[in-house]
């Protein structure tokens, strides 16, 4: 895998690290490669329940490494081919393949979350920010849109006109001015170690339940009453009754830890 994303695997949590720091993790082909593999391997790997994912140094990402991407003739090309059997290109599965994990992934964000940053972020199930995190949605300065998969994502939590106006203008904004647009979930001076400390609360609860709670709230959230109904009800009928949920009544009547499999 590529060098730009580290992955550390402990009690159940997957740590991914975007790994640039020098560059403030700005986005290269290197890392877009990284973050669809990191993705795919933890997919892969059962025993993980939860994903925090951050940057290393003082900034969670800032931005697309412009320079870089257009030394390269065909990186353009490249970035903007859909493979089949996916319905998204490479630039939007760097982001959206974690929002598309049947784990939980908290994003834990500080100094700068530019552009591409932005978007990865924003596909995350839970942001939590230090509160003079600066943000933007940064494409326009390049005279480009946002493409790396925002339409997808922040529609289940940001309004429309606030997502147009933070689009057209490209201005920065900090992470306060961001948990009143909706853009991020809650502020804390230590975002990482709040991170790990939520990651640890969900992989002590029934992971099926929280792998169903995540597939449920994604596809059910603007869907017609009637469909969100019939999937609640679908998915319910695939936990009630099971080995882990009835490991979790059991252990909650016994006050004691739970011990759940892993599928």
């Amino acid at each position: 895998m590529s060098d730009r994303i580290t992955i550390e695997i402990t009690s159940h949590i997957a740590q991914v690290r975007l790994n640039r720091a020098d560059k403030l993790n700005a986005v290269d082909m290197n890392m877009i490669y990284g973050l669809i593999e990191a993705a795919a391997k933890i997919k892969q790997q059962k025993n993980i329940r939860a994903v925090v994912i951050a940057g290393n140094g003082p900034s969670f990402c800032s931005g697309l490494d412009i320079p870089s991407i257009m030394a390269q003739p065909d990186n353009i090309p490249k970035l903007l081919t859909t493979e089949e059997g996916y319905d998204a290109n490479l630039a939007q599965r760097c982001a959206l393949d974690w929002h598309d994990l049947n784990i939980p992934v908290i994003a834990a964000l500080q100094g700068h979350v530019y552009g591409a940053g932005l978007q990865i972020a924003m596909a995350a199930d839970i942001r939590i920010a230090q509160k003079d995190t600066l943000m933007s949605i940064m494409e326009i300065k390049w005279g480009l849109i946002p493409d790396m998969s925002l339409t997808a994502t922040v529609p289940h939590f940001a309004r429309q006109d606030v997502i147009k106006e933070l689009t057209f203008t490209g201005k920065k904004f900090s992470a306060e001015e961001g948990l009143a647009y909706g853009l991020v979930t809650r502020l804390d001076e230590d975002p990482l170690t709040a991170a790990t400390e939520l990651a640890q609360q969900i992989v002590n609860k029934n992971p099926d339940a929280v792998q169903g709670a995540k597939t449920l709230l994604n596809q059910a959230w603007q869907q017609e009453r009637q469909a969100s109904l019939a999937l609640e009800e679908k998915i319910q009928r695939t936990i009630i009754g099971s080995k882990n949920q009835m490991e979790a009544v059991q252990a909650n009547f016994a006050k004691r830890q739970a011990n759940f499999e892993d599928k």
